[in-house]
C-alpha cells in the first residue's frame, strides 16, 4: 500500500475558480444571483474547499491548509449572509458593513500574496489579482457605485479563470510528467 498522498491543490482551486468565475459573472451585471450561484457556494467553493484544507493539514502544508480552510468558509459565510435575511433568520447587513466584511478578507488576502511569492507565478495571479478584487468589492459596498461594482465583476471573472488555470496545469503537467501548460516556477 502506497502512503504517497495526492495534491489537493488542484480541487480547490478549481472550487474556488469555478465559483469565483460565476459570481462575478454576476457581479459584472449579466445576471441575478440565483440558486446555482449559491449552490455552487455551499459546496464546491465552500465545502469541497474546507475539506481541500483538511487534505493539505494531512500533508503538512500550512499555507494550503489556511488558504483553502479559510476561503472555503468565505463562501459558506457569503452564502449564509445572503440566505440568512431571506430566510428571516436574520437582519440583512448594510452595504456598508458589507465593505468591511470584503476589506477585512482583502486584508487575509495580501497577506496571502506576500506568502505566495515563494511559489509558481500562477500563484501569485490568484492571490494578487484576488486581494484588488475584495478591495474593489469593497470599495462598491462602501461607495454604492456600479460601476466600480461592474470593474469588480470582471476582474473577478479573471481571478478565477487564473486559479482554473493553475487548477489545470498542475494536473496536466503531472499527468504527462512535463510542462503542458507553465506555471512560472518558483526561482530557488
Amino acid at each position: 500500500m502506497s502512503t504517497k498522498l495526492a495534491n489537493p491543490a488542484p480541487l480547490g482551486l478549481m472550487g474556488f475558480g469555478m465559483t469565483t468565475v460565476l459570481l462575478n459573472i454576476h457581479n459584472a451585471g449579466f445576471f441575478a444571483i440565483d440558486a446555482m450561484i449559491l449552490a455552487m457556494g455551499l459546496f464546491y467553493g465552500g465545502l469541497g474547499q474546507v475539506l481541500v484544507g483538511m487534505m493539505c493539514f494531512k500533508r503538512g502544508d500550512t499555507f494550503g491548509t489556511t488558504a483553502f480552510t479559510s476561503y472555503g468558509l468565505f463562501w459558506l459565510t457569503l452564502v449564509g449572509l445572503i440566505l440568512l435575511p431571506k430566510l428571516g433568520l436574520a437582519a440583512a447587513s448594510p452595504s456598508h458593513f458589507m465593505g468591511w466584511y470584503l476589506s477585512l478578507w482583502g486584508l487575509f488576502t495580501a497577506f496571502m500574496f506576500v506568502g505566495s511569492l515563494r511559489y509558481p507565478r500562477a500563484k501569485q495571479w490568484v492571490f494578487g489579482s484576488l486581494t484588488i478584487l475584495f478591495f474593489l468589492l469593497a470599495a462598491r459596498d462602501f461607495t454604492g457605485s456600479e460601476l466600480i461594482g461592474m470593474i469588480a465583476g470582471f476582474e473577478g471573472i479573471f481571478c478565477g479563470a487564473s486559479a482554473i488555470y493553475f487548477a489545470m496545469a498542475q494536473v496536466l503537467n503531472h499527468e504527462y510528467g512535463k510542462v503542458i501548460l507553465p506555471i512560472g516556477e518558483a526561482k530557488a
